[in-house]
């Protein structure tokens, strides 16, 4: 995309205004974009198609609750191309009305995987009820429209802001190396030619029904000299017990990966590949992909 396209640029993500997607959304590619909330993942990758957006971004793992399955079958049944990935460290953050003190909560909303992992808070604070939600800053939202001082809400700190709450603890977090990984999905036609730092790849293969196709599949990273850095498994929908294979790839070059590819196929029933792009950094205030530059 050129310079000017960025304040055109629409992002849909799932979740409401607030959350940590659209806070990743921003992160990588700038406060100029327009986010485009959407009620649930389904409708997040049918945004483009609708003509809601140019671009989906989306939670594919967390470093604690593993990986997002539903993003990917949606993936694999798309026509998308990831363009980017960006990973955010997630800092949960307790919320509440204006006024409200710590001790006035008795009750806790959030998302039930944003409430397990703030157990310590719970255990000390044994008075206070949690409650699930949909979403993270659905329930800041839903806490700030009741205007119940003994009610809060944990979500990130776009969400407080975004709603005009106030944070009374932060960092509620049980483990400091809480992060989520995204990717930015784009039309394949759209797509740009990659970057000259693109050397990562995520791929799906199925494969080829003989003895020691996995193996056979696997040895040609090893033989170029690619980092298989992930390997997921998801049951193939109407084919009991057969698996397609999510593969993260990454090597010093797009012409290592392609050469590895090339014997890979010969032992598989299906390769696809779903992307090739700059590495994402763990770090908050480094780089995080390059994807920005492109714009």
């Amino acid at each position: 995309m050129s310079a000017v396209d960025i304040h055109k640029m629409r992002v849909a993500f799932q979740g409401e205004p607030g959350a940590f997607t659209e806070e990743a959304a921003v992160q990588l590619l700038g406060e100029a974009i327009t986010t485009v909330p959407r009620p649930t993942f389904d409708a997040a990758f049918r945004a483009i198609s609708d003509g809601l957006a140019d671009a989906l971004l989306a939670p594919v793992e967390n470093t604690l609750a593993g990986p997002v399955v539903r993003v990917y079958d949606l993936l694999l049944e798309s026509a998308l191309t990831i363009t980017a990935e960006t990973i955010l460290p997630i800092e949960h953050h307790l919320i509440a009305c204006p006024g409200a003190t710590l001790d006035d909560i008795r009750s806790v909303a959030s998302h039930p995987m944003a409430l397990a992992q703030c157990e310590r808070f719970f255990l000390t604070h044994p008075h206070v009820k949690r409650v699930p939600a949909e979403d993270t800053a659905g329930s800041v939202r839903e806490v700030l429209a009741r205007g119940d001082k003994s009610s809060a809400a944990i979500a990130g700190r776009r969400a407080a802001e975004y709603y005009s709450g106030v944070i009374l603890a932060s960092d509620l977090q049980d483990n400091a190396e809480n992060f989520t990984r995204f990717f930015l999905l784009r039309p394949a036609s759209e797509s740009q030619p990659p970057l000259p730092d693109a050397h990562k790849m995520s791929i799906a293969m199925r494969l080829a029904h003989r003895p020691g196709a996995l193996l056979a599949s696997l040895e040609p990273f090893a033989k170029h000299g690619v980092n298989l850095q992930k390997i997921e498994s998801r049951p193939i929908h109407g084919r009991p017990w057969e698996y397609q294979f999510f593969l993260d790839l990454e090597a010093d070059s797009s012409a290592q990966l392609e050469s590895a590819l090339s014997q890979v196929r010969q032992a598989t029933s299906d390769l696809r590949v779903l992307g090739l792009y700059a590495a994402a950094r763990t770090s908050s205030t480094a780089p995080i992909s390059s994807e920005k530059g492109k714009l």
